[in-house]
């Protein structure tokens, strides 16, 4: 596996190894004896913000042996001004790897192609490959595989991370429901594409029906600030909360990629009951990322 690009381009026999090996790495953290990195200076070109995205993979390079330069909009800002296709060929000559957190996902894969050297998309627009392979990671973790488990996605269900889910679920024989205003359902040639048993409706409590996992994510994704108040108008009511987890099967698992905005996706007594998952979740980036950066060879 040279490149992380996208879920759409991973096989099912790569996620899984993944998954055996960060399950290695987060065993070993502090103890590591292979350092895979060592002598290799990574960049994180980020032109959205991040938390966990950021100091994620930052811990995980520098734990691996490997040493990091984070560079921000306000440093190089891709698809402005130079063509990315230049600057990807002048860092490709610098640095070993690249993560990189921007719009378009054409600019990650043009990178990737030009740079000649292993390249992450740490999230775009289209998709965000990382964070779907630690939620898959955290649910087998804890509930066991994940094949043949019903997967239930509440709100803005065509964002960049039920598209990955759309995605993982043909790979890894799941089934996924949307449950999503109809102007926020992904589009049928995508569903197409993708492939797998996957639902779109409006109505809640029927794609919460014996679910294993409940998930959500924020309304209002970075860069539809714009669209704010009418994003919160449609998407209101469309909430993880005690009424929909008494649909879903009673082990079900309830996650959020983070941050969460109490009383809009998810309500604070569901999210506080569930926080011990949520946090989980959150802390495996690092490991499913350390498992990322192991694998990826140039």
């Amino acid at each position: 596996m040279k490149n992380l690009l996208s879920i759409e381009q991973l096989s099912a026999a790569e996620m899984k190894e993944i998954f055996s090996t960060a399950t290695r790495v987060k065993a070993e953290r502090g103890c590591h004896v292979d350092q895979p990195l060592r002598g290799q200076t990574w960049a994180l070109i980020f032109s959205k913000s991040s938390t966990r995205t950021r100091v994620s993979f930052e811990v995980g390079i520098r734990e691996l042996g490997g040493d990091v330069m984070f560079l921000n909009a306000n440093d190089i800002q891709l698809g402005r001004g130079e063509p990315i296709k230049d600057t990807a060929r002048v860092m490709g000559r610098m640095v070993h790897g690249a993560v990189i957190r921007t719009f378009a996902q054409h600019d990650v894969e043009e990178f990737a192609e030009f740079s000649n050297i292993p390249t992450i998309n740490a999230l775009t627009d289209d998709e965000h490959p990382c964070q779907i392979l630690t939620d898959i990671f955290t649910f087998e973790e804890k509930n066991g595989p994940i094949a043949g488990k019903v997967v239930t996605f509440v709100g803005d269900g065509a964002c960049n991370v039920p598209v990955s889910w759309i995605f993982a679920a043909a790979k890894l024989g799941f089934e996924l429901r949307i449950a999503a205003p109809r102007a926020f359902q992904p589009s049928p040639e995508l569903l197409k594409r993708a492939g797998g048993s996957v639902s779109c409706t409006e109505n809640l409590m029927e794609a919460a029906a014996g679910s294993d996992l409940l998930y959500t994510d924020v309304w209002v994704s970075m860069g539809k600030e714009s669209e704010s108040a009418e994003r919160i108008k449609q998407l209101t009511g469309y909430q993880i909360n005690a009424l929909l987890l008494a649909k879903a099967n009673p082990s079900a698992l309830v996650m959020h990629c983070l941050p969460a905005y109490r009383g809009k996706e998810i309500d604070a007594e569901t999210f506080e009951s569930h926080a011990s998952t949520i946090f989980d979740q959150a802390e495996n980036r690092l490991h499913v990322q350390k498992a990322i950066l192991s694998l990826i060879r140039k």
